[in-house]
């Protein structure tokens, strides 16, 4: 089970929202590539970025915070990145930049098409990101509800190639409530792509939880708040996943 910190970007700085709610951000640093550095220290594996203004922009709004993490910490760890993504020539940028993997979400789920040609494009470098809440799929920064149910989009889009799906609870992120295990196992039960858990990571009962479920395809969490403020020892709680992995292969 893999533990990715998240760094979300909001004007230059990493922040956390509570349940996507740009109003509601607390600044952790306003040095990213520091911030980048500090988890990579505490045994990170994989970092995961927000550009939230992007998100809700519909285009990139954080690119030097984004190029200066790749600068530190690019060569050591993969880094993925989310957040107003919505044509090829961006990700074909963001790629060329270092940047290992690109998440796709709102334009995934209005323009299908696109996804489709950006997973034959750069097969192996696409993830889409499904954000949802009560099991319907929401767009635009999370400000819009769809009626799309998260398991028929997740089908349609591993057909199409996607290297693996980020969901994420609306309803717990940002909020310490706990992952919302049923929800992610039944995506995971009902794709054969890997699936990364976001949302309401809290505590170690929650790694605990993740890894009991982590042969039905739920590889990896999202970590956020939780550890930026203390709740979640990061270090500890990546090597309990590990114990816990080993454990159980």
């Amino acid at each position: 089970m893999l533990l990715i910190p998240a760094i979300d970007l909001k004007d230059g700085q990493c922040v956390r929202l509570k349940q996507g709610d740009m109003d509601q951000a607390t600044v952790f640093s306003e040095d990213p590539a520091a911030m980048a550095r500090h988890w990579v220290e505490q045994g990170a594996r994989r970092l995961h970025l927000v550009d939230l203004n992007g998100a809700f922009a519909g285009k990139p709004r954080n690119e030097a915070a984004i190029r200066s993490i790749i600068a530190e910490v690019g060569e050591e760890v993969p880094v993925q990145l989310g957040g107003g993504i919505r044509d090829l020539n961006t990700i074909e940028r963001y790629l060329d930049g270092g940047l290992s993997y690109v998440i796709i979400g709102t334009a995934a789920v209005k323009n299908p098409g696109f996804l489709k040609d950006a997973c034959a494009a750069f097969g192996g470098h696409i993830i889409v990101g499904l954000d949802a809440k009560d099991g319907k799929v929401a767009t635009d920064g999370w400000s819009k509800l769809t009626g799309h149910e998260v398991v028929d989009l997740a089908r349609k889009f591993e057909d199409y190639g996607v290297e693996a799906i980020v969901y994420t609870d609306i309803g717990r992120d940002g909020m310490l409530q706990g992952i919302n295990i049923d929800a992610t196992v039944r995506l995971a039960q009902a794709v054969t792509v890997s699936v990364i858990a976001s949302g309401g990571l809290s505590k170690l009962d929650d790694i605990n939880a993740l890894c009991a479920v982590e042969r039905e395809g739920v590889d990896g969490v999202i970590c956020g708040r939780a550890i930026y403020s203390g709740e979640l020892n990061f270090a500890s709680a990546q090597d309990r996943a590990d114990q816990l992995s080993e454990g159980a292969a």
